[in-house]
């Protein structure tokens, strides 16, 4: 199975954040770190926010902090949530897709329990089991 990119980014910044769950982190703060577009990393984050799983805040003192403590945030979850319009094979789309042996396919079951798999393994970690060490605050220099 293959991540997103959206899922991807989305996981790096999440682990930051639970580096430092008391923190807020802008967007752009995130994005220079990881060298990701800020404008990507916007869209996530609003998918993030819309599921609960980091609140947002606009403004002087905002930025996005973690919804729920990192330990009760599954990567099952996290996902889910970001792969929820990706689906594993076409013939998994919302809208039933297009497949011209979906009558006799023995194959969509099989795909559908490794899927399961998949995410059940994910759900047996959390955000806290991945999160990042804190980055170092610089050094101050002597004048």
């Amino acid at each position: 199975m293959r991540l997103t990119s959206f899922t991807d980014f989305g996981l790096r910044a999440l682990m930051r954040m639970a580096s430092e769950p008391e923190r807020a982190f802008s967007t752009a703060e995130l994005a220079d770190e990881f060298e990701l577009s800020r404008h990507h990393l916007t869209k996530i984050m609003a998918t993030l926010a819309q599921a609960g799983i980091v609140l947002t805040r606009r403004g002087g003192g905002g930025g996005a902090r973690l919804g729920r403590p990192a330990g009760q945030i599954s990567l099952g979850d996290i996902v889910r949530v970001l792969e929820s319009d990706q689906a594993l094979v076409n013939c998994f789309a919302a809208d039933g897709g297009s497949c011209s042996i979906s009558p006799q396919c023995r194959l969509k079951a099989r795909l559908g329990s490794a899927e399961a798999a998949f995410l059940a393994e994910l759900d047996r970690s959390t955000l806290a089991d991945v999160a990042l060490p804190p980055l170092a605050a610089a050094p101050i220099s002597a004048p």
